[in-house]
């Protein structure tokens, strides 16, 4: 789990309530041995300078880079994307995940909302949680597994999820459930 900013703490608490075993990743050396990263929401230029200050930026891109399996969730959307359509001067993801994201492209924090998505594999809808959630302008070569009202909100690409949305907010431990079990 990074924990530098963000939603990191419900992650942890929806990942322990599925049995699974969690480890805060603040410094490089806390990188060893993992079996997967989650990237939480949060702010994702807070997100990118905390990472670059603690040594973590080239450290967690090329753990990922060399196949660690990660969930990343609105900012981790973003810090995973190859292109931020509206970042900040200077602004730049990873370039792991071959799509183009609009930061808050949903709106800003007022605009922020609850919806149904359909996601693949699920037997009904998953709550979807969106709080100045990224909005996905290009899908390049990663496969869209979640969408809502005909958006991508969910991608895959190799063993890289991302999702424009909140799933640890939701209350719904389905997608963490799915993402553990893939491991």
């Amino acid at each position: 789990m990074l924990a530098l900013q963000g939603a990191f703490k419900e992650h942890e608490r929806a990942l322990q309530a599925i049995g699974a075993r969690t480890r805060l990743v603040r410094l490089p050396a806390e990188l060893d041995d993992l079996d997967a990263l989650v990237i939480p929401g949060g702010e994702s230029t807070t997100m990118t300078i905390l990472m670059e200050r603690m040594g973590l930026w080239e450290p967690v891109r090329k753990a990922l880079s060399e196949g660690l399996p990660a969930l990343a969730t609105c900012a981790g959307m973003i810090v995973l994307a190859r292109d931020i359509t509206d970042g900040v001067n200077g602004q730049h993801g990873f370039g792991l995940l071959d799509i183009a994201v609009r930061r808050n492209g949903y709106g800003r924090q007022v605009h922020s909302f609850e919806a149904p998505v359909r996601v693949e594999g699920l037997d009904h809808e998953f709550p979807g949680v969106f709080i100045r959630a990224p909005f996905v302008e290009d899908t390049g070569t990663a496969d869209v597994y979640a969408v809502q009202d005909d958006q991508p909100v969910g991608v895959r690409q190799g063993r890289l999820t991302a999702l424009c949305f909140h799933p640890e907010l939701s209350g719904d431990l389905r997608l963490h459930r799915e993402f553990v079990n893939a491991l």
